[in-house]
């Protein structure tokens, strides 16, 4: 499921573990909007329970609508059709035979990991170069928590439900949104952008038969905005929708409560059954805790491509393809799913699931960085897989609390980025498989500033000068700076949390070696991911390492950079960002909104509240029988068509 919302994967802060793979790094997928492949690992407050509120609302009939409005249409698009489009304006650089049998020792070879990705990356020519009788065996990191599309919050809670439930809405890979034709028949906007039309399609059923309509989704709706439920993630962009009326069995009418250029990323939300559902919930509006949404759990009604026929827990999910998914009256009315049966082998160890593939028992995985160079870098990885990578647009950074003793002063949070060795983790520690990050936006992103500013390079006299600005000396000589607060003299000796994965201590310990040079005492403080998280959301540290995923519109970022914001784990404020964020609102014009946010980044430069630090890489190994994935800035899955992209080739 590919939430429109989502600052990448986020806004109820879905987590995800990723890093140098999703067993490595943590970077929250989130600011304040939905995600599409995420892992939550927030508690949730009374605030987030109850503050969605649906007040009544008289919809006008229909007619009086389209007598004054003036409808625009949106695209419609089949998104393995939009792809293959993309991927036919240009030639593959190599034969599959040749890039099949070439070495992926990136970063030595980036132009095989070209060719790799332009010729293994396409779709089929034909329909008989797919295997549509292969089985493909995945590995997910974690079991699903929940198969309630309403209810998901990890990542392999996303993973289920964009197999088993319909996606009304989606994006590219370039984040353009548009309504999936598999199941929208038409999408139009008013030109005030007050109101959304949609109508469905009306071939689209339920796994017990029943017809799925409009009135699905208004009750999906209703029920998410239901403070009595304790929706995890699927809240937050939908409670910024003010109605959804259904007309008739598919036409309805979303009504929003003000223009805005973001409005469209908040329509897409999981539909649940109605003749279902609304018998259950009564009883139960935890919809886990009664007999019904426990069997529900086990066996879900399903209206996606596949169904769960089996399920052990904490070893593997596995669903076979629905035929009357594709298949209606005894004709075909949307593309086949490429695989017949999909299993999602849960493997939480790293080093457990890259013998896995090597031995052929898995066909697909999200490896590490440093696998990537050793165990998937040998013989006996390269004959029965590939590899491939590229850049997402995840960065990661040190936040400074700007309400800390230390790091009040804009001096002090400069004097961190010139002291950190960027060399030392880049090209040492990351031996080149990352590129630098200066901001919240990447390079390549639309949002980012035409006039970027300069990565940071270690420059410990700028550091020690900006120190003494800050009046941060050594007043006794004992090789340790201290400043007198308040009437007291005080070191600079302070904390950096980070999670337990090796590389988030391996970059905080650099962190530490760096300030020792400059009379500046750090500890590394490894904390549980759940319990580093809360310190973060309760802004309980000095300094901590962590990473953000991208978004699918800049506008989500004000949950992290927004005074008073839930995100703002390091309390920064600046007013004239909190004023440029509210004009980015209110700009219709790209280009104007790009300018907006490109300031937005220029600023936060400035003032430093992160030291970013670097883009992390997607490095992922492919069974050499598998085609068609091709990667974004989210990776090879999060967008559409995504995962539905890759197909098995039948053998020649």
């Amino acid at each position: 499921m590919y939430r429109f919302g989502s600052y990448l994967l986020v806004t109820s802060l879905c987590l995800t573990m990723l890093g140098c793979s999703s067993d490595d790094l943590n970077v929250t997928k989130g600011s304040d909007a939905n995600s599409n492949t995420t892992t939550t690992a927030t508690s949730l407050t009374d605030e987030d329970l109850y503050k969605p509120i649906l007040l009544p609302f008289d919809a006008p009939p229909l007619a009086e609508l389209d007598a004054k409005v003036t409808w625009v249409d949106q695209p419609v698009w089949n998104p393995y059709e939009i792809l293959k489009d993309k991927l036919d304006e240009t030639e593959p650089l190599t034969e599959v035979k040749t890039a099949l049998s070439l070495r992926n020792d990136y970063p030595i070879s980036k132009v095989n990991n070209e060719k790799i990705k332009s010729a293994l990356g396409r779709g089929p020519i034909s329909n008989k170069q797919v295997d549509y009788e292969a089985t493909l065996t995945r590995r997910v990191g974690g079991d699903a928590k929940t198969t309630n599309p309403i209810m998901v919050s990890s990542t392999t809670d996303f993973d289920v439900s964009s197999l088993i439930n319909m996606e009304l809405f989606g994006f590219d890979w370039n984040m353009t949104p548009f309504a999936n034709s598999e199941y929208v028949k038409s999408w139009q906007t008013s030109e005030s952008l007050l109101y959304e039309k949609i109508t469905l399609r009306n071939d689209i059923y339920w796994e017990d038969g029943t017809q799925v309509t409009a009135h699905d989704v208004v009750f999906s709706f209703q029920t998410i905005l239901n403070p009595e439920i304790p929706i995890p993630a699927t809240r937050t962009g939908t409670d910024l929708i003010r109605w959804i009326e259904a007309y008739d069995d598919f036409t309805i009418i979303i009504f929003h409560p003000e223009a805005s250029p973001v409005n469209i990323w908040n329509i897409n939300f999981p539909v649940i059954a109605k003749h279902i559902y609304e018998k259950t919930i009564p009883d139960d509006k935890s919809l886990k805790s009664s007999d019904a949404h426990r069997e529900l759990e086990k066996n879900p009604l399903e209206s996606g491509p596949y169904r769960l026929i089996d399920r052990s827990f904490d070893q593997e999910l596995v669903f076979e393809r629905r035929e009357e998914y594709y298949m209606v009256n005894g004709k075909q009315v949307r593309d086949k799913p490429y695989f017949k049966k999909i299993r999602l082998r849960i493997m939480k160890d790293p080093n457990t699931a890259i013998i896995a593939l090597k031995s052929g028992e898995i066909e697909e995985m999200e490896i590490t960085a440093e696998h990537w160079n050793t165990q998937a870098n040998d013989d006996d990885f390269y004959k029965l897989n590939t590899k491939a990578t590229a850049t997402e647009w995840v960065s990661f950074h040190f936040c400074w609390n700007c309400k800390s003793k230390f790091f009040q002063d804009l001096k002090v949070r400069q004097a961190m980025g010139f002291a950190f060795d960027h060399e030392e983790l880049l090209d040492k520690m990351f031996k080149g498989l990352y590129a630098p990050s200066n901001g919240p936006f990447h390079p390549k992103a639309w949002m980012a500033p035409k006039n970027p500013p300069p990565f940071l390079k270690q420059d410990l006299d700028k550091a020690e000068d900006l120190l003494d600005e800050a009046g941060w000396g050594d007043s006794n000589f004992d090789g340790v700076r201290d400043k007198m607060i308040n009437g007291k003299r005080v070191d600079f000796e302070f904390n950096v949390l980070c999670s337990q994965s090796p590389t988030s201590k391996r970059v905080s310990t650099l962190l530490k070696e760096s300030l020792d040079q400059i009379g500046i005492i750090c500890h590394v403080k490894t904390l549980e991911f759940t319990v580093l998280q809360q310190y973060n959301l309760d802004g309980n540290f000095d300094a901590t390492f962590g990473g953000w995923g991208t978004g699918t519109d800049p506008y989500l970022t004000e949950n992290i950079f927004g005074t008073g914001k839930k995100r703002n784990y390091g309390k920064y404020s600046s007013a004239k960002v909190d004023q440029l964020y509210k004009q980015g609102l209110a700009e219709f014009d790209k280009e104007k909104r790009a300018a907006i946010y490109g300031d937005i980044h220029q600023t936060l430069y400035a003032d430093q509240p992160y030291t970013w630090l670097f883009y992390r890489n997607s490095f992922y190994g492919f069974n050499k029988r598998l085609r068609g994935y091709y990667f974004s800035p989210r990776g090879p899955y999060n967008y559409n068509p995504g995962f539905y992209s890759v197909w098995a080739a039948a053998s020649e």
